[in-house]
C-alpha cells in the first residue's frame, strides 16, 4: 500500500487516468466492444427473478457496451463515467441516461438502484478513497441490492503508464466490502476454465445488508 495521498494527489490520479481514457476513447471502444463478459452479466442478473425489470447503475460505463446489453434484456440501466468523451459515446450507443460524474466526487440518489455493475472500473480508485466510494454505492442501492465488481487482481497500487490501478486479492476486497456494509455472496476468477495463474480477474457479487462500519 502506498503512503497517504494528499487531496491534490487524489485529484491528479483521477484527472490523469480519465484524460488517458478520453484521449483513447475510440480505440478503447474498438478494442472492448466485442469482449465476452456474459459470465459477469449472468453473475449479476441471476441474483434477481428473470421477469423483474431492474434499475441498474453501470459504474464506469465507458462507451456503453454493457448499457446496450442491459437494455436489450428489458432493464432500465443508467450509465456513469468520469470521461466526457465516454459519456457522449454511451448516450449515442445506448440512448439512455448517462451521468458525467467522477468516482471521487459521486452524487447519487439514495436507495434508487436494484444493482450496481462495476466492470473493470473500481480498480482505478486509490485504496484510501475506496471506503467512501463503496459507502456511497451502498447508500444508492435499495435494501437487498446487489453490487457486482470485476477488477484485475494483485497486491499493489500505483501507476501503470498514464493509468492508476489499485489491485487487490479476494481477502482484501472482502474486507473493504464488508466494511462498507456489504455481504459477500460469491466470487470467481476469470477467464473461466484456466489455471489460477492465468486468471488475472477477480469478480465479486455482494449484497447491501446492513449499515457501513468504515474502512478495514
Amino acid at each position: 500500500m502506498i503512503e497517504q495521498l494528499t487531496e491534490a494527489q487524489l485529484v491528479e490520479i483521477e484527472s490523469v487516468t480519465l484524460d488517458h481514457y478520453s484521449d483513447n476513447a475510440e480505440s478503447f471502444w474498438q478494442g472492448t466492444r466485442d469482449h465476452d463478459v456474459s459470465q459477469n452479466y449472468a453473475a449479476l442478473l441471476n441474483c434477481f427473478p428473470k421477469s423483474q425489470p431492474l434499475d441498474i447503475l453501470d459504474l464506469g460505463c465507458g462507451p456503453g457496451r454493457d448499457l446496450v446489453y442491459f437494455q436489450s434484456m428489458g432493464h432500465r440501466p443508467v450509465g456513469l463515467d468520469g470521461s466526457a468523451a465516454f459519456c457522449e459515446m454511451a448516450r449515442a450507443h445506448a440512448g439512455c441516461k448517462v451521468l458525467h460524474q467522477q468516482f471521487l466526487s459521486l452524487s447519487l440518489p439514495d436507495s434508487t438502484f436494484n444493482a450496481v455493475f462495476a466492470n473493470a472500473s473500481l480498480f482505478h480508485v486509490p485504496r484510501q478513497a475506496l471506503p467512501n466510494v463503496l459507502r456511497q454505492l451502498h447508500t444508492a442501492l435499495i435494501t437487498g441490492g446487489i453490487l457486482f465488481i470485476s477488477n484485475p487482481r494483485g497486491n499493489e497500487e500505483g501507476w501503470q503508464g498514464e493509468r492508476f490501478g489499485n489491485f487487490m486479492e479476494y481477502d482484501t476486497t472482502k474486507a473493504y466490502l464488508e466494511g462498507a456494509g456489504f455481504t459477500l455472496l460469491k466470487h470467481y476468477y476469470r477467464p473461466e476454465g484456466m489455471h489460477r495463474d492465468a486468471q488475472p480477474w477477480l469478480a465479486t457479487v455482494s449484497q447491501k445488508a446492513k449499515a457501513s462500519r468504515g474502512a478495514p
